[in-house]
């Protein structure tokens, strides 16, 4: 009887991508998951290998630019920085279905949110699709929460980033895991930025996009003056060329965000690997690609796919052994 194979997909904005590039050499090589497991964007990932949509998605994603990526901004406090209902069109379109079930899906498939409230690990191993994926990538300050049922769920990665554990309790007797987050805390260096000089273009691109939007928010006495520091902290994550190196700046809103999540998670995978380690461990070493940079997408799989190929030994040996 062979060994179920179980895939543990960890938290990591942009640098997720490389879980496509982990899932590629696996299945080149023979070695194809039964069970997959996300947490955040290792959700969306294993959500599309499991509905055996894993071309679609790396289509889409080797596609986007970063004027593509700019049309995803979303300026609302309320329901984040990130528009939901654009970014859902997509996953319909490259992932599964709006009615897709997880247990109909082609792979066993599991995905981690964390309750707003409580501070506890929600699993989703049935039900919606989709509504699993949202909620374990309701990263706070790019997505508003997700409701599902009483509770308020917010991104997987609070609690538990690379989820061993699921795949284990799903029936996986090996567990190959994807830890993205190892390289990053200390190592990850800032450019510095001339904001003034950065942000003609970008941000006038997004004013003119949005300045619809924004008149509509006027009864709250929201001005468009008053996004200018989100505006350009956000369009400096996507067009880190526009940058001018000059004298230090305090972090802007997005790297606090990402720094603060990064030292976190890392600390909780080093904490919950200890007491439940995987039988592969799996760190691809995309430091350089930061919180936002998703048209990164050909560079991190390749990143994934590298590191997969130099560990088919151990990978091997854990499955035969």
């Amino acid at each position: 009887m062979s060994l179920k194979i179980g895939l543990a997909l960890g938290s990591g904005a942009a640098r997720g991508w490389a879980h496509i590039g982990v899932i590629r050499a696996l299945q080149k090589y023979g070695m194809e998951p039964d069970i997959v497991c996300g947490c955040s964007i290792g959700s969306v990932v294993g959500a599309a290998y499991a509905a055996s949509s894993l071309d679609r998605l790396e289509n889409w994603v080797t596609s986007l630019n970063r004027l593509d990526l700019a049309k995803y901004a979303e300026l609302s406090f309320r329901s984040g920085l990130i528009d939901k209902e654009r970014l859902h069109e997509g996953f319909v379109n490259n992932i599964c279905s709006d009615d897709s079930k997880i247990e109909n899906l082609d792979k066993a498939f599991g995905s981690v949110a964390t309750d707003l409230h409580t501070g506890r690990e929600v699993w989703f191993t049935q039900g919606n699709t989709l509504t699993a994926v949202w909620a374990s990538i309701s990263l706070p300050g790019l997505f508003a929460p997700a409701a599902f049922e009483d509770k308020w769920l917010v991104d997987g990665g609070l609690v538990n980033p690379v989820p061993v554990s699921m795949c284990r309790s799903l029936g996986a007797d090996v567990v190959i895991a994807v830890d993205l987050n190892a390289d990053i805390v200390g190592k990850h260096s800032r450019k510095e930025q001339d904001t003034s000089a950065k942000s003609s273009t970008v941000e006038k691109l997004i004013k003119d996009k949005y300045k619809t939007d924004v008149k509509k928010e006027s009864d709250s006495q929201i001005s468009l003056s008053n996004w200018r520091e989100t505006i350009v902290d956000y369009s400096a994550q996507l067009f880190p060329d526009l940058q001018k190196e000059q004298q230090p700046e305090p972090p802007g809103m997005f790297e606090t965000i990402a720094g603060s999540v990064n030292i976190m998670q890392d600390r909780i995978t080093r904490s919950r690997m200890a007491g439940d380690p995987p039988d592969v461990l799996l760190s691809p070493r995309l430091a350089h690609v930061s919180l936002l940079e998703f048209y990164r997408a050909e560079e991190s799989i390749q990143v994934g796919y590298d590191l997969t190929l130099q560990k088919l030994d151990q990978i091997r040996h854990a499955i035969n052994s």
